[in-house]
């Protein structure tokens, strides 16, 4: 078993609660980086970079550990759609994806801080949406408030009613977190979790 502690370079307690799942002590660490997308940058590129950069962020805390960075851009027709924030951000994103497919992609990097091995990796998870009302809309976000979900919408949570579709490989990668992906980026490293 790897002795280095595991650091989940997230702020997200859904994030959290996800990694909580695989029961291995981790703790968490806020990394300060801007989410802002360069100029011309696909929504794909900008969350591998952003996963990169939040594992990066918090390293020079833990010489000695395994540091967990994702990050989730959701693309509507060929725009990105970060976390909305407000309510009526959140009210023209849900009003813009009715009745269409959004692609979620959703970054995964694991950094060894002490042998420098980066690995990283990307799920995409392919979403459609019903073609719900306004009044539909409004009172989801009431109930909900998902102002810091890319896309503005829980599927963990009541925002599974908005939804009509999922295709991907991993549910676990919609809500934030790529499980899967990341129990074998952790074998690699000689942490096994069963």
């Amino acid at each position: 078993m790897n002795s280095q502690s595991l650091v989940l370079a997230s702020t997200s307690i859904y994030r959290a609660q996800l990694l909580s799942i695989l029961q291995i002590p981790f703790e968490t660490a806020a990394p300060n980086v801007d989410e802002t997308p360069l100029p011309g940058e696909e929504a794909k590129q900008t969350s591998l970079r952003l996963a990169r950069l939040k594992a990066q962020a918090v390293t020079k805390d833990y010489p000695n550990a395994l540091v967990i960075g994702s990050d989730q851009v959701a693309l509507l027709e060929g725009q990105q759609l970060g976390k909305p924030l407000t309510h009526d951000n959140a009210v023209c994103q849900l009003t813009a994806m009715r009745g269409k497919t959004v692609v979620f992609y959703t970054a995964l990097t694991l950094f060894n801080t002490s042998s420098k091995v980066m690995q990283t990796e990307v799920e995409e998870t392919k979403v459609t949406f019903r073609m719900n009302t306004d009044e539909e809309i409004e009172r989801y976000l009431i109930k909900e408030q998902p102002y810091h979900c890319a896309g503005s919408a829980k599927s963990e949570g009541l925002g599974i009613a908005l939804i009509s579709r999922i295709e991907g490989n991993d549910p676990n990668a919609l809500i934030g977190l790529p499980l899967i992906k990341l129990v074998s980026m952790l074998k690699k490293e000689g942490v096994t979790i069963l």
